[in-house]
């Protein structure tokens, strides 16, 4: 049997939650939904209370839709606790969390599935990042560690070497890698390792949950960055800009080293 017609029987689902940016969100469920061809899929389109219409939109344009459901919450419940609100609902064997700021030109996540069907040991996987003008994103990165928190937000020369380190720029972003960090931006995940993990970790509300899941999924198999395939995105979010968002990152940083001990990150060993 061709292994397209393997692949078109595959069930696989994936969740874009919303806070906001309809229009951002709308484009980014087209795009999956025109681009996947290669799986069976299913969407969520998950609104966490958006303070303006963003559900209401939502829900006018892709309720009803085949392949598609609509989950309306009734409260913001961060980014991770809004993923997590249709984990008992899927029924797949992949499954893809996907930003609203994320546009699909190619059939990446068949292309992901693929590569999970090929490599039983990977758990998680996500592709090779580009801005929508082009420019490749910095997608592989290490473990998180102080240093390198420090070296994202404060451009201090002596830091550098941290953010170099953390970000991988040792190691050639055209190859295959291992990751300590998977960005939530995009990936995909063994739905049967999402369910054991429980999800992410319900104690974040915005800010190194997904690290937080990679640590997870790193105690069931390989976590790895594979430049096979591509996805745009925006990348709006910055904390350095802003204080709330950046003492939002520390208090998620806090959680995060009492769950998973403390890391300076000195070495770059």
């Amino acid at each position: 049997m061709p292994a397209q017609s393997v692949m078109q029987k595959t069930k696989v689902t994936a969740a874009i939650v919303t806070y906001g940016g309809y229009q951002e969100a709308s484009a980014a469920a087209r795009s999956i939904l025109q681009q996947t061809t290669g799986v069976d899929l299913t969407l969520y389109l998950i609104d966490n209370n958006s303070p303006d219409d963003t559900g209401e939109k939502i829900e006018r344009e892709f309720a009803g839709r085949d392949g598609v459901e609509v989950v309306r919450l009734e409260k913001n419940l961060g980014f991770g606790g809004g993923h997590n609100a249709v984990l008992d609902r899927l029924e797949s064997e992949y499954h893809a969390v996907v930003n609203p700021d994320v546009l699909l030109d190619t059939d990446a996540i068949s292309a992901l599935c693929s590569y999970l069907d090929a490599h039983p040991e990977v758990v998680m996987v996500t592709p090779r990042l580009y801005f929508p003008d082009g420019r490749p994103q910095e997608v592989p990165r290490r473990i998180p560690n102080l240093m390198a928190l420090l070296a994202r937000q404060l451009p201090l020369s002596f830091l550098k070497k941290y953010e170099d380190h953390y970000l991988m720029r040792d190691e050639d972003p055209n190859t295959v890698q291992e990751i300590g960090f998977c960005t939530g931006c995009f990936f995909v995940i063994r739905t049967a390792a999402l369910r054991r993990i429980g999800g992410f970790d319900r104690r974040y509300f915005m800010y190194v949950e997904d690290a937080d899941l990679t640590r997870e999924a790193m105690r069931l198999g390989k976590v790895v960055y594979w430049p096979g395939t591509r996805v745009i995105h925006a990348w709006h979010r910055s904390p350095s800009k802003k204080l709330s968002s950046f003492l939002r990152q520390l208090w998620s940083m806090g959680i995060y080293f009492r769950k998973w001990g403390f890391r300076w990150g000195f070495s770059l060993r």
